[in-house]
């Protein structure tokens, strides 16, 4: 496997090197990782055995895959110290948001550039990442989709604008979900439940629905017959539901997530 070069040594930077060396991708040898902490960078040494080096010009050189992993307001800094520096047809995969693959493309002329979009599940290995492809090969494009499978499932979109919607779906989706378990445990502790054990219940309620979806998924069952099946006549899961429509539940849900995509948009633009 090509020597990989990860720019960031964040969250997201220790679950994809978790996630690549788990899976057997990657051994620690064949991997660098840069970052401005030093104490983050020796942890990173210590914990996952994998070089590292507070130089990204020194990574660059090293790697035939660069990972762009730090924060979108310090990407163009970052450039700058390595764009006249990467060797050509260098692969490059970014999952800084809001960062499109034309200005990387533009700074980075000689590389072929991919974006990334994870979520943070990735950090459990079970994250949902899409790819776009600026001009990348077909070999780039599975190359970063096996890469990402380390840490859940990719997919790859045919055009940059569907990353905002991406975005808005899987990029910003897991805080939606967290928004109705905190509400539910809430809820549970307002009717009587200690925090611990409402807690427990809807933690556990979330981590199974969420397992019985993936696998009716893969046999091509829908949330909305799942639902349909939790719902007996005139029970408790109607009841609830039926507050739900009261109070256009669908309707919410469809102006948060494209209130996310046009911001996502003018992030990006």
């Amino acid at each position: 496997m090509e020597t990989i070069g990860i720019i960031g040594g964040g969250n997201m930077a220790e679950a994809i090197i978790k996630g690549i060396l788990s899976s057997g991708m990657y051994k620690p040898k064949d991997i660098m990782a840069s970052d401005v902490r030093p104490e983050r960078l020796d942890y990173i040494a210590k914990t996952y055995k994998v070089k590292t080096t507070p130089n990204n010009e020194e990574l660059v050189n090293y790697a035939k895959v660069v990972l762009i992993c730090v924060k979108p307001q310090s990407v163009k800094q970052m450039l700058d110290g390595i764009e006249h520096k990467i060797r050509d047809n260098t692969l490059v995969i970014s999952i800084a948001a809001g960062i499109n693959a034309a200005y990387l493309a533009k700074r980075l002329s000689r590389c072929r550039i991919i974006r990334a979009m994870p979520n943070t599940p990735a950090m459990v290995g079970e994250g949902a990442t899409a790819l776009f492809s600026a001009n990348a090969d077909k070999a780039g494009i599975e190359y970063a989709a096996k890469l990402f499978s380390a840490v859940g499932r990719a997919v790859v979109v045919g055009t940059e604008d569907l990353m905002n919607v991406v975005t808005a779906v899987s990029g910003s989706g897991p805080a939606y979900f967290f928004l109705l378990m905190e509400e539910m445990v809430k809820a549970g502790v307002k009717m009587g439940l200690p925090a611990d054990i409402a807690a427990d219940l809807v933690c556990q309620t979330a981590k199974g629905a969420g397992m019985l979806a993936n696998q009716a998924h893969a046999c091509g069952e829908s949330p909305a017959e799942l639902r349909k099946k939790v719902t007996s006549p005139g029970g408790t899961t109607e009841a609830a539901l039926e507050i739900f429509t009261e109070y256009h539940f669908d309707v919410l849900i469809q102006k948060a997530v494209t209130a996310a995509c046009d911001r996502s948009g003018q992030l990006s633009s």
